[in-house]
């Protein structure tokens, strides 16, 4: 039990620390273009996305799938890029970009996967199995996602709502600042 409480916890610090500022900015551009009311999909997406990240992250662990890190660290800023892109370019076709939406969670979650897959490979290898430190490290993203989702949430209800703002000015705003921040630690990280 101690094993997996000390994977649940950094699992949550993967996602919630000020350290994970790409995860965050994902999080955020992968929601943007929802309401409050959608939670029930938003947690099917932020699932998407785990289910990605656990199975690079175990793949990596078990040492069958190898990407150098500075690919990875390339490439996790550019599925954010991407992201935010669709959300600006597809802020009026709302049916076309949920669909699009749970594929680039998916997707991308086996990218961001393998961001955290050199540190675990080393912390896991000592373990006799993979499997309670998997669970423990997923469940603790899973739950820092949520968080970080409601939060993002109560801010759109609030600004909607209260602030009567705009919901497209807020998709616009979002995902070009997100798009901004992101196509930076892109250029940043170019691996060649």
């Amino acid at each position: 039990m101690q094993d997996f409480l000390f994977y649940l916890n950094l699992g949550w610090e993967h996602i919630i620390s000020l350290d994970a500022l790409d995860h965050q900015l994902f999080v955020l551009a992968l929601i943007a273009v929802y309401s409050f009311s959608d939670w029930k999909k938003i947690l099917v997406l932020v699932t998407a996305f785990t289910i990605g990240h656990s199975i690079t992250l175990a793949l990596s662990i078990l040492d069958i799938v190898r990407v150098s890190s500075d690919w990875v660290e390339f490439l996790i800023p550019l599925t954010i890029v991407i992201t935010a892109f669709a959300n600006i370019v597809m802020r009026n076709k709302k049916q076309s970009q949920n669909k699009l939406a749970y594929y680039l969670a998916l997707f991308f979650g086996l990218i961001h996967g393998m961001g955290f897959a050199n540190t675990a490979r080393v912390m896991i290898a000592k373990s006799q199995s993979i499997a309670v430190p998997l669970l423990g490290f997923n469940i603790g993203l899973e739950l820092g996602q949520i968080a970080i989702v409601f939060a993002i949430l109560i801010l759109l209800f609030i600004l909607l709502n209260i602030f009567k703002i705009n919901k497209k000015d807020w998709i616009l705003f979002v995902s070009s600042g997100v798009f901004a921040l992101s196509l930076k630690m892109t250029l940043e990280r170019l691996p060649f």
